[in-house]
């Protein structure tokens, strides 16, 4: 908590907010720009004497619902809020969640990349969207149903979909999938398709529910990965994460690492192209 920054960035906001925009009269007496504190503190269901405490650097750390009814109160955008809560030492929320839908923006910038494989997951793991290489290298999955272009769920029901990972890597992967997903479920508040997608391969899935009951987490930010191509053979990625600013949407971007013989593949990888792919990837 930096009480100093918080105490200034209370009184400027409170400074700046006209009494017009929340409703309030003007009035010829106003002897200070903005809202006086004890209009705030009423707006925001407070103690005037607190948010006095607040505004001199001397108070407690204010809990995280205090700070909502604040930003309400003096009307503040969504950075001006996530500035609030981390001066005051918490997490802010989560913004809007993008949900299913790919921005065309990005679907710009998949195509764009012709020479590196990309994918645009959700948090739970289906696949949104993905361009021709990372097609070319995990197949299409515009065959599956719907509700199976989860990539986590085609590890635990699928057994030829591990095919393509050298064996002894299995139950890392496996591991890896888990700690993620029980990751995301949490920070999604357990919601409908957290429950309904964790409860379907629990009853799919006997390792599944081994994993699961072992409550290990590890958001997925990046790795090392080996794939085998049916037709190439053999290649190594480095891949990395990058998130959505609700991170529920992911874009997955892999490279070939410095120095490898992946460079050569990705080539080849280009001109043989998503047809060749074995039948564990559809």
């Amino acid at each position: 908590m930096d009480r100093a920054e918080l105490a200034d960035f209370l009184r400027r906001s409170r400074e700046r907010l006209l009494p017009g925009e929340v409703g309030l009269p003007s009035g010829p007496r106003r002897r200070t720009p903005g809202l006086r504190r004890e209009e705030v503190a009423q707006l925001a269901g407070m103690s005037a004497d607190y948010l006095m405490r607040l505004e001199q650097a001397r108070s407690p750390q204010p809990s995280t619902q205090l700070l909502g009814a604040l930003a309400r109160a003096l009307r503040l955008t969504s950075d001006e809020r996530d500035h609030l809560y981390l001066l005051a030492g918490h997490r802010p929320p989560a913004g809007p969640r993008a949900g299913e839908h790919v921005k065309p923006s990005l679907l710009y910038l998949l195509d764009r990349l012709v020479g590196t494989p990309a994918q645009v997951l959700s948090d739970l793991g289906d696949v949104l969207a993905q361009n021709a290489m990372a097609e070319s290298l995990f197949g299409c999955s515009c065959t599956v149903e719907e509700p199976d272009r989860n990539i986590v769920w085609r590890w635990f029901t699928d057994p030829f979909r591990r095919e393509a990972y050298p064996e002894e890597e299995h139950a890392e992967r496996s591991r890896v999938h888990v700690a993620d997903l029980r990751a995301a479920v949490v920070r999604r508040g357990n919601d409908e398709p957290a429950r309904a997608l964790v409860e379907r391969l629990r009853r799919a899935s006997p390792e599944f529910v081994s994993l699961w009951e072992r409550h290990e987490v590890a958001v997925r930010r990046g790795s090392r990965m080996r794939v085998r191509h049916p037709a190439i053979g053999a290649m190594e990625f480095d891949y990395e994460v990058l998130l959505a600013p609700a991170e529920d949407q992911r874009l997955l971007i892999f490279t070939p690492p410095p120095g490898s013989k992946t460079f050569e593949a990705l080539e080849l990888l280009r001109v043989v192209g998503p047809e060749t792919v074995h039948r564990s990837h559809r």
